[in-house]
């Protein structure tokens, strides 16, 4: 009986050991943090792969979500939606500028200002956050005069348009709000955006710009660990410690979505979906340019809608097309394809209604896309329709309406030479040798004709 006792004890004590060991590796388990990466422009895909991540680490608890980012800036639309997912996020987010020589202009320096905890590299930089449509980007190391000559201009160009002066306000305003919402300089982000104005890792750290400068991830998780933060209302303090950093990469959908939006891509998409229904219709039946046509032409709208496209532009590029079709449909001396192709030029140039570096259709694209269109729509379709209104001259249907001679009498069936070949006929008319016939249709391998002389009467 005390054996029993014993080994029921010791049975018990296993279970509650495994039990316990369980726990023990489900809580550390559970100690994640998700490290997630900005290194281009900001746009649709980047805001689709940033949102979809962070509801991922949300939903598997993550301590902690890492953005390592590098970027020029980006779109306003797809900035605010990453911010707004930020500022709302469950999971406390960092932003860090790394490694050396990155930076965080534009876009990516209201992304700094958002984050929970905003930490930098040495030798990387932030700022430069004027609307691009107002003044562009300033280059990182711009001179303090080159910094009083854009704030010069910009406030005369704000003056002058109150829609300008709007947009300046605005992004004023918002990095103003994110900059009381986590307790950093405000009068700095402010002249970010009038001014252009940028820093390097230090001197933002100096400015209460930042919270950290870190050599590396390892540095940064301990010089994080026991910082108090604010997640949606709520005080809470940071620990690093024992943190398993899991990558986050863009899946299939993001990479997709990456390729797609981008400007080059969608506009080639645009043009490909056109070329292709233009084939389609001029010889129908030929399915594959249609089908081809259709699903590029799809493809590029799902962008355009993404992108910040100019409709003035995709007007042009239309009519550039009309035009250059109409020349090789009418030849017009030139005046229609040169036309075309200014047109096209024009729209191409303007198409995406966006300075932001990265955000832009390349030139050689253009001119490459330009010279390919003006061949294609002026010579090669020119050339198809020419041909295609030229006599038949070989085949079946090259025989109709050509003349024959009889080459025997008959009444209803017999024996007919034309281009040098015999053929069975039947006419209607009673024929004589070496008269001359005209081929009136064709049923299988009998011409049916009549006299020439009926045919000139009538």
């Amino acid at each position: 009986m005390f054996n029993t006792i014993k080994l029921l004890a010791f049975t018990a004590l296993l279970l509650v050991s495994a039990l316990l060991s369980q726990v023990v590796i489900a809580a550390n388990g559970d100690r994640v943090a998700y490290r997630l990466l900005i290194d281009d422009a900001i746009g649709p895909a980047t805001e689709d792969y940033i949102v979809r991540a962070m509801d991922q680490a949300a939903q598997q608890q993550a301590e902690l979500v890492v953005i390592r980012m590098d970027t020029p800036g980006g779109l306003d639309t797809a900035m605010r939606g990453i911010i707004k997912h930020i500022t709302n996020s469950s999971v406390p987010v960092v932003t860090y500028v790394a490694p050396s020589g990155s930076r965080a202009a534009s876009a990516g320096t209201y992304i700094l200002y958002a984050s929970h905890i905003a930490a930098m590299a040495p030798g990387t930089n932030l700022g430069a956050a004027t609307p691009v449509k107002i003044g562009g980007l300033s280059p990182p190391d711009v001179t303090d005069k080159d910094k009083k000559a854009d704030k010069d201009k910009t406030e005369k160009t704000a003056k002058k348009d109150p829609m300008q002066s709007k947009i300046i306000n605005d992004a004023v305003a918002y990095i103003r709000g994110l900059a009381e919402m986590r307790g950093r300089n405000q009068e700095w982000a402010e002249k970010a955006v009038r001014e252009a104005a940028s820093l390097q890792a230090s001197e933002a750290l100096k400015l209460n710009v930042i919270d950290i400068v870190a050599t590396g991830m390892a540095d940064l998780l301990v010089q994080i660990n026991g910082r108090k933060v604010n997640v949606q209302g709520r005080e809470r303090i940071l620990d690093t410690t024992g943190l398993t950093m899991r990558e986050i990469n863009p899946d299939w959908r993001s990479r997709l979505l990456s390729v797609i939006t981008n400007p080059n891509v969608a506009y080639i998409l645009m043009l490909l979906g056109i070329y292709g229904l233009i084939l389609e219709f001029s010889n129908p039946g030929a399915i594959v340019p249609g089908t081809v046509g259709a699903i590029a032409l799809l493809l590029a709208m799902y962008s355009f809608q993404l992108l910040p496209i100019n409709y003035a532009g995709m007007g042009l590029i239309l009519l550039g097309v009309a035009l250059m079709l109409g020349e090789a449909f009418q030849p017009s001396f030139g005046i229609l394809g040169i036309g075309g192709t200014v047109a096209f030029v024009i729209g191409s140039i303007i198409l995406m209604d966006t300075d932001v570096p990265g955000l832009g259709i390349d030139l050689s694209v253009i001119i490459t896309f330009t010279l390919s269109s003006a061949l294609l729509f002026i010579f090669v379709v020119g050339m198809a329709i020419k041909a295609r209104r030229r006599p038949v001259v070989s085949g079946a249907e090259e025989l109709l309406g050509g003349e024959a001679v009889v080459l025997q009498d008959f009444e209803h069936e017999g024996r007919v030479a034309i281009h040098g070949e015999t053929w069975r006929a039947a006419s209607d008319l009673p024929l004589q040798k070496d008269q001359a016939v005209e081929v009136v249709s064709i049923k299988g391998l009998i011409l049916h004709v009549k006299p020439v002389s009926t045919s000139s009467q009538e």
